[in-house]
C-alpha cells in the first residue's frame, strides 16, 4: 500500500490509538484497585512511572534503531508490544510482573510515538495540521476505554477488563503492516542523541508534571474523597475520557491556528490557560479547573511537536523529537511518583497551586531564550 503525508499519518496514528487503551485505563483502576493486583499503594506510584522513566533513558536508541530498521518495522514492533503490555495486566499477580509489563509498554510507547511523530512532520508545509490530526486519531481508542472500559471494569472486574484490552490491542498489528515500507532516512547526524535541553525542553519537561504526572495520579483520588470509590472510578474514568475527546478537536484546531498566526505564539498561550486551570483546581473548582487543563494539554499536543520540528533541518528532526519526548517524559515519570507523598502531605490545594509559579517560570524562560535549538 503506497501511501504518504496524510495517510501514513492517520493509520499510524490508528496504531497507537488501538494499543493506548490498556495504558488509559490503568491510571485510573489501578490506583483506586491495588489490592485486587496484589500491591500496595507505594507500587501503584513505582507502576504508573516506571513505563515513563525507561523511556527517559531509551529515546535515543531507539531513534536510532528506527532509523536503521525503518518506520513500519518499528511501529509493527511498537504494536506486538503495546498489546501483549495490556494482556500481561490482566494476568499478572504482584507487583514484579506487572513492572516488567509496564516496561515493555514504555518501550513499545517510545518507539511508536516517534515513529507517528516522524510520519506527521515529514512534510514541514502545515506540519501543525497534520500532528493535530494525528493527535486527535489517537485519541479515539483511549478515549473509549475510559467511558466504556471504566463501567466494563466495574463490571467484570478490574484485572478482566485488561485481558479484554489487550486482545483488542492485537488489531493494531495488521494496521501497522498498511504503512508504507519506507521512508527517505535522514542524513547520519554528528550531534549527540541526548544533549543538554534547551529552554523549550524544561517548558515540556513541567508541562508532563503536571499534567500527565500529577492532575493524572491524583484526579481519581481527589474525587474518590466525596464520593464512593466505585463512583470516584467512573467519573476519574468519563473526565479523562473527555480530556480524549477535547483533544480530538483542539488538537487539530490548535495546529491549525498554530500554522497560521505562529507555533510559539499558540504554545504559549497554552500554557498560560494550563496554569489558570491548575489555580482552579486548587481554589475547589475541580471540574472548571480540569476543563482547563484539558483544552490546553490538548492544543499543546499538537503545536508542541510541530513547534520542535520546524525549526529544525530535515536530518536533525528525529534527533530533537526525541529529546522533547524525553524531557516530557521525564516530568511525566516524576508527577505520579512523588504525587502520592505530596498529595497526603500537602494536600490538593497546596500541590496545585504550587505548579503553577513553576509552569510560568519556563514558559518566561523559553519566551526569552534567544540561543538556537539545534544543539
Amino acid at each position: 500500500m503506497n501511501m504518504r503525508g496524510v495517510g501514513a499519518t492517520s493509520v499510524s496514528a490508528g496504531v497507537l490509538s488501538i494499543i493506548l487503551i490498556g495504558d488509559a485505563l490503568i491510571y485510573v483502576v489501578l490506583p483506586v484497585n491495588a489490592a485486587e493486583f496484589g500491591i500496595t499503594l507505594a507500587w501503584v506510584g513505582v507502576l504508573l512511572s516506571a513505563n515513563r522513566l525507561i523511556r527517559i533513558f531509551t529515546y535515543g536508541l531507539i531513534a536510532r534503531l528506527t532509523d536503521a530498521v525503518g518506520l513500519r518495522r518499528m511501529t509493527l514492533i511498537s504494536a506486538i508490544g503495546g498489546a501483549g503490555s495490556t494482556i500481561l495486566y490482566g494476568v499478572a499477580d504482584g507487583g514484579p510482573i506487572l513492572l516488567f509489563a509496564r516496561i515493555v509498554w514504555g518501550l513499545s510507547f517510545a518507539a511508536v510515538s516517534l515513529t507517528t511523530l516522524a510520519y506527521a512532520v515529514a512534510e514541514r508545509d502545515r506540519a501543525g495540521a497534520r500532528v493535530g490530526l494525528s493527535r486527535a486519531i489517537q485519541q479515539i481508542g483511549p478515549g473509549l476505554s475510559l467511558s466504556a472500559g471504566a463501567w466494563l471494569a466495574g463490571v467484570i472486574g478490574p484485572q478482566a477488563i485488561f485481558t479484554v484490552l489487550g486482545l483488542l490491542s492485537l488489531t493494531a498489528i495488521p494496521l501497522a503492516l498498511k504503512l508504507p515500507a519506507e521512508t527517505e532516512k535522514p542524513a547520519p547526524s554528528s550531534r549527540p542523541w541526548l544533549p543538554r535541553p534547551v529552554r523549550q525542553d524544561i517548558l515540556f519537561f513541567v508541562v508532563g508534571f503536571g499534567v500527565d504526572g500529577v492532575f493524572t495520579m491524583t484526579i481519581t483520588l481527589i474525587l474518590s474523597s466525596v464520593v464512593s470509590v466505585e463512583a470516584a472510578m467512573l467519573s476519574g474514568g468519563l473526565l479523562l475520557a473527555s480530556r480524549r475527546v477535547v483533544e480530538f478537536f483542539c488538537a487539530p484546531l490548535g495546529g491549525v491556528l498554530g500554522d497560521r498566526f505562529g507555533l510559539s505564539r499558540m504554545l504559549s498561550l497554552s500554557v498560560v490557560v494550563l496554569a489558570a486551570g491548575f489555580v482552579m483546581i486548587g481554589a475547589g473548582w475541580a471540574f472548571t479547573g480540569a476543563a482547563f487543563i484539558i483544552a490546553a494539554r490538548g492544543v499543546i499536543a499538537a503545536v508542541g511537536p510541530a513547534a520542535v520540528a520546524i525549526r529544525e533541518a530535515q536530518e536533525n528532526t528525529m534527533h530533537r523529537l526525541a529529546v522533547m519526548q524525553t524531557w516530557r517524559d521525564f516530568g511525566a515519570a516524576i508527577g505520579p511518583l512523588v504525587s502520592g507523598f505530596l498529595f497526603l502531605e500537602l494536600g490538593a490545594a497546596t500541590l496545585y497551586y504550587g505548579i503553577v509559579p513553576i509552569l510560568l517560570a519556563a514558559l518566561i524562560a523559553m519566551a526569552t531564550d534567544r540561543r538556537s535549538p539545534n544543539t
